[in-house]
């Protein structure tokens, strides 16, 4: 194994196209497929399954990349260090339910570390994808949350990928609506008052199941759902249609406008949202001060 084998095997599935990533490599296209074959070879595994379609990494092949991605960096942090060589982008990963704290906390951190060359990646996604993303090193650190209903089951996901939940703060369920809606006239909200409104939840893909579900009280039965990918398009429902959807409370006026606003919910529950980790590696500095400027804002 050679760092070079190991940026070929990962440009290739950033890529997902052979050819592409060897005009990127500035290699030839055989060069680039003997490369990966040998690696393939060494370690006895299959790091891309091949198609019409073109490639698809492997469920092993995913685990070895993100170890792959990890020694890539470290090797990139001790040329930096010994060698003086800062020509390397800075790389920092958040993967994250779709909390406007974690983005706040996002902007703060590039703007103190991004310096002059850098890659940072804020990705929204769906709860089982943030826990894959840190799992497989994709991302340094993902945000998400635990209560009740589904603690028992993202636990043991967490511990069968080898990763640790950190508590930031408690919160109690909240309404976000539009500042027209009617209900905005309220002080706290029922489940009782929302029935007549369409409520509004983020898509959870192949692991649809209720325990990965990103708002809160998943399994209260609604006549009208609406469900959609992205945090744009839930807020213009929201006020364009009268919705609604459960959540934390927390929201940047800054970052989201002043058009939605929060309703406390009366309901017995709260919701413990927190950080993951991977279980035994050391964060980086990144991360680091990541994490404490998450805690300044919440």
């Amino acid at each position: 194994m050679t760092l070079k084998q190991l940026q070929y095997a990962v440009t290739t599935a950033e890529t997902g196209n052979i050819t592409e990533a060897a005009q990127k490599l500035f290699i030839s296209q055989p060069s680039l497929t003997s490369a990966i074959h040998e690696l393939e070879k060494e370690y006895g595994i299959t790091l891309f399954s091949r198609s019409v379609r073109g490639i698809e990494v492997t469920p092993e092949g995913d685990e070895f990349l993100g170890y792959a991605r990890q020694v890539l960096d470290q090797a990139n942090l001790i040329q930096e260090r010994y060698k003086g060589d800062s020509k390397s982008k800075l790389r920092f990963c958040v993967s994250s339910q779709h909390y406007s704290f974690a983005v706040e906390a996002f902007v703060r951190l590039l703007e103190t570390h991004g310096g002059d060359r850098y890659e940072f990646h804020m990705r929204e996604t769906q709860t089982y994808d943030i826990i894959a993303d840190v799992a497989h090193h994709r991302s340094e650190i993902g945000i998400l949350y635990l209560n009740r209903f589904n603690e028992t089951v993202i636990r043991k996901t967490l511990r069968d990928n080898n990763l640790s939940f950190t508590p930031l703060f408690t919160a109690r369920p909240h309404v976000f609506i539009g500042k027209n809606n009617p209900l905005a006239s309220k002080k706290v909200l029922t489940l009782e008052d929302l029935k007549p409104y369409p409520r509004l939840s983020y898509e959870q893909g192949s692991h649809n199941s209720f325990y990965f579900s990103e708002e809160i009280l998943s399994t209260v039965d609604c006549d009208k759902e609406l469900i959609v990918c992205d945090r744009a398009t839930l807020f213009n429902m929201l006020i364009g249609l009268d919705g609604y959807t459960l959540c934390s409370g927390v929201i940047s006026e800054e970052l989201n406008g002043p058009n939605i606003i929060a309703r406390p919910l009366k309901v017995d529950d709260c919701m413990e949202i927190g950080y993951i980790l991977p279980g035994a590696a050391r964060i980086s500095p990144l991360t680091a001060s990541y994490i404490e400027i998450l805690k300044s804002l919440v």
